[in-house]
């Protein structure tokens, strides 16, 4: 009765992870899809907990409230801005879980293996499971286990840093110890030869030792990316947090774990690879955190960056027939999306045609700036990507940008040795006038200078972009 209830209800968990993740690609569907996610996973714990080898309930139920109370906190507590910081945070439990179930599995197996055969029967649960194992399905279950720490540990250092970056607690910049590559190939190796020796012999020295090695190349390899291609880092390491849990399900004989492993690892590795076109990186070059610096002297930028105050980029918006706007991370951080919907409320009334350019890699998370649009009811139909937009920018009167900087940067086109060079950008620069709305003059996040700026037909409107845009709403008539 356990084994079928908890079958059947892991099965029907499965088809609400995998409707959940199809609702997401569109944002219409997204909040039915994030129900079916939250019912499935309520489900997969029930059916976790009620099933065959379950006990210590006094515990597991502890456990869940704790953790489900401390869920509730920072969800209250984390604004929209701290997201991706979020993000890489719970991917870094993820690996942390997946090293010490990891470790769990090798101190059963040490133990079991020590046994005769009357204490082996006397054995229940996960213990029970690994007893009745071949000397071949142990083996397996070794290299199970070894994967699972491996795949963990990097998760969890690159998430750590990740966070770190994304929360300006870690220099953004890409840094790489002396010998860069060859430090995280060598590593790579030692854990290789380390898997046939914990394969061999059980060594509990092999298992810690890799685990060191693998947690300096998760450190390394996101210490050795750049901050302006922080969004991928997020995706990529999502995807790792998927394999790692799958790894887990191998270990645990959990189906579940193994197909929502599946899941995660490979849609994360999928969205990995198309930010990587869409910023036109090397899918490989990624993955071995070799992207983010630059190959020579940047272009040097002429000119000066010229001021605009809020009356004269009214008076453009109120002549203009067509306007763009460009939204990014400092929208975000100024929370000044209702007021953006505001504005475009304003414009559409009057007749103006507005629509709003989203880059694949806005923000610091994938389709971060369509979220905070769709919170701001911004019309789903004038949100479009920069593959359906970018050839309207030379017919287009006023592009405004709002805190994006790498996203509209010329550089990407015209600088060989820009770390940027070759990503393909929103062309805003074309438009008859561009408004950049930004704090200061500063390079922004990634520390990258921007030619836009400095153009003839830019203007800086200088200020916190809700304040901004605030002071923009009662002067368009």
């Amino acid at each position: 009765m356990e084994y079928g209830f908890t079958t059947a209800a892991y099965v029907v968990a499965a088809v609400l992870f995998i409707q959940s993740l199809g609702g997401l690609s569109g944002q219409e569907s997204a909040k039915r899809a994030v129900w079916y996610g939250i019912v499935g996973m309520a489900l997969a714990v029930a059916a976790t907990l009620y099933g065959p080898g379950a006990g210590n309930w006094l515990i597991s139920l502890v456990m869940v409230a704790v953790g489900g109370v401390i869920g509730w906190y920072v969800a209250q507590r984390v604004q929209m801005t701290e997201m991706p910081q979020l993000v890489a945070a719970m991917h870094s439990l993820v690996g942390l879980a997946a090293v010490f179930i990891g470790f769990n599995t090798h101190i059963e197996l040490t133990a079991i293996a020590g046994m005769d055969e009357a204490a082996r029967q006397a054995l229940t649960g996960f213990a029970a499971k690994v007893a009745e194992k071949t000397a071949v399905e142990v083996a397996i279950l070794r290299v199970e286990t070894f994967l699972g720490v491996f795949i963990g540990a990097v998760t969890f250092t690159g998430s750590v840093i990740a966070f770190g970056k994304l929360a300006g607690k870690v220099d953004g910049k890409a840094k790489k110890l002396p010998g860069g590559h060859a430090l995280n190939a060598g590593a790579a190796i030692i854990s290789l030869v380390l898997l046939f020796v914990y394969l061999q012999s059980g060594s509990t020295l092999a298992l810690l030792v890799m685990t060191l090695a693998a947690l300096f190349i998760g450190y390394h390899l996101i210490m050795g990316i750049g901050g302006a291609d922080m969004p991928v880092v997020v995706s990529m390491l999502n995807s790792y947090s998927g394999w790692a849990a799958a790894a887990i399900g191998f270990s645990l004989s959990n189906d579940l774990l193994i197909v929502v492993g599946a899941l995660v690892g490979s849609s994360g590795a999928i969205l990995s690879y198309i930010m990587c076109k869409a910023m036109n990186r090397s899918f490989i070059s990624v993955i071995l955190g070799g992207f983010g610096g630059t190959t020579g002297p940047a272009m040097e930028v002429t000119g000066e960056q010229i001021a605009i105050d809020a009356e004269g980029v009214a008076a453009a918006l109120n002549d203009a027939d067509s306007v763009i706007i460009i939204p990014g991370y400092g929208m975000a951080v100024a929370q000044a999306q209702q007021s953006v919907s505001e504005l475009t409320r304003k414009l559409r009334a009057k007749g103006k045609n507005v629509r709003f350019a989203i880059h694949p890699v806005a923000g610091r998370l994938p389709g971060h700036m369509n979220v905070l649009l769709a919170e701001a009811k911004v019309p789903y139909d004038i949100v479009l990507e920069m593959d359906e937009i970018n050839e309207d920018f030379p017919e287009t009167d006023v592009a405004i940008v709002i805190g994006s900087n790498d996203i509209v940067n010329p550089a990407a086109q015209e600088d060989p040795n820009s770390p940027i060079a070759g990503m393909p950008v929103l062309e805003c620069w074309k438009a008859k006038q561009v408004f950049v709305s930004k704090r200061g003059q500063g390079t922004g996040y990634s520390g990258i200078e921007n030619p836009l700026f400095f153009k003839e037909n830019t203007r800086m409107f200088y200020g916190d972009a809700k304040k901004s845009i605030d002071q923009l709403l009662p002067m368009i008539d």
